[in-house]
Order: structure tokens, then sequence, then C-alpha cells
């Protein structure tokens, strides 16, 4: 076999092959890897048991690799994965995705770390001319990885360790600023509006203050007069700052304070 250039991740179709009909939830199904001349790479075919007794013996070529599944219809309310399993899948499926053989033996770390939380479950491994590749199938959705395995030896395994540790650390700082960047681009329109509607209130309060200080001076006056007061004194002077007070704390109020049937391994698969 030629040296395996194209590892994509194979997703299903959720329907059978020769019938094309979709697959229920709890459905047997069978998962058939093939290779592909024209990419060098894989192909991934779907067949539902009926399908798969008829076919299987007439294959040309045969199946590279298969295995026995049970589909599992999606859930609208999927269980929400933790930041690090959802860094760990996210930057193997970035590595798988951007084949650059530099990255080959954190890809092969981090499907053992996937492998040991369960979210990738081994179906198969398969001797190639030049290394050994190893088939898994994710738990919930169905997707298959093809990692292979460098061979490190003991001695270069920590090195490897460490390297994916500071791998991971740099994922999740640029998933933050990510976040932190989306949060405030979706925060500048609120706050533009917010500035505008304040700068409406306190134009607003501002008319209404003089508004009110001018009628409750007249009346101060006229009322000052008949009681032969001093009419430059303004009875409308103290309750026009009272208004501005008010306006004052609600403008401070208003502040902003994820070969055979035997199957080789059974998953669940989205």
């Amino acid at each position: 076999m030629a040296i395996i250039q194209d590892w994509k991740i194979r997703s299903t179709h959720a329907r059978c092959e020769v019938t094309g009909e979709p697959f229920a939830d709890g459905q047997d199904f069978y998962t058939c890897i093939f290779e592909d001349p024209a990419s060098d790479g894989f192909l991934r075919r779907d067949y539902s048991v009926p399908a798969w007794k008829d076919v299987r013996k007439k294959l040309d070529p045969a199946p590279y690799s298969f295995w026995k599944s049970t589909f599992k219809a999606p859930e609208r309310e999927a269980e929400k994965e933790t930041d690090s399993e959802a860094s760990i899948e996210g930057m193997l499926r970035r590595f798988i995705d951007e084949d650059d053989p530099r990255t080959e033996n954190a890809r092969y770390i981090l499907a053992l770390m996937l492998e040991r939380n369960k979210t990738l479950i081994p179906t198969d491994t398969k001797e190639a001319e030049t290394r050994t590749l190893l088939f898994y199938e994710h738990a919930d959705n169905g997707d298959v990885f093809i990692v292979a395995d460098p061979g490190l030896r003991l001695d270069e395994i920590e090195s490897v360790q460490r390297e994916v540790s500071e791998l991971l650390a740099e994922e999740e700082r640029r998933a933050a600023e990510s976040a932190a960047a989306a949060s405030a681009e979706s925060a500048e329109p609120g706050d533009e509006v917010s500035e505008a509607d304040k700068n409406e209130a306190e134009q607003q309060g501002e008319e209404s203050a003089e508004t009110e200080e001018e009628t409750v001076a007249v009346a101060g006056e006229e009322f000052a007069e008949g009681l032969g007061a001093d009419p430059g004194i303004g009875a409308g002077s103290d309750l026009a700052d009272e208004v501005d007070h008010h306006l004052e704390s609600a403008e401070e109020g208003e502040r902003p304070s994820a070969d055979d049937d035997e199957p080789h391994t059974e998953s669940r698969v989205d």
C-alpha cells in the first residue's frame, strides 16, 4: 500500500450505501473504509446489516477495514464538553486536517488522550508499508479518525508530551482571546445604544428642568408678590435644584456598572 497522504476525518452520512435509506436510532450497521486510488487516501461507506450480508463477499476491492457500529440519533441538547476535552479534540481535528508531518507525534499523543477519556473508541489497527495506522471512531458522532503510530521510543515520549502540553496551553489561550474578542464585539453596539439613550435622557432632563424651573419660578413670584415678599427670590430655584439632583441620580443609576459479521468494536454514532 502506498504511503497515505490523505488522513482526513471520515464522517457518516447516516444512511445505507446500497439502499440509501437513513439509519434509525439504535440500528446496527457496518462502517467500511476503502482505499481511494484517486487521492491515495481513504473512503468511507456505511451499510445496513441486511445490505452488508448481501454485498460483503462481492465488494471489489474489499474494504481495507470494517467494523460494526450502532447508530445514535443526534440529541437536541448534547452534553457540553469540558474546555480541556474540546481543546484536545479540536487540536487533533485541526492537525489531521492540516496533515503537517511535524505534528504526527502530537496527533498520536492527542488520540491516546481522547482514547483514555473514551471520546475516541479504537476500532482497528493496520500495518502499512512504513507505519501502523490506528483507526478510531468518535463515541458521539461516529466520525472516523485515522492516526499514524510514529513508533515513539520511551525516551521520546516525555518530550512529546511536554510539546503537546504547551500546544494545549496555547490553544486554550487562543480560544479565550477569541471568546473575549467576540464578547467585546457583541457588546459594542449595545454600548452605543446605551450611550445614545443616556445622552437623549440627559437632554430631555435638562429641557424638563428648565421648563419646571421657569413655570415654578413664575408661580413663586406671583405667590411672593401676593404675600408682599421680594419677588427676586424665586420659589422655583430650590425645586429646580431638586429636579437636577434627581436627574443626576438617575443618570448615575443608568450607567452600566461546543471478514465476517463479528464486530471489531461497537460504538455509538451521531
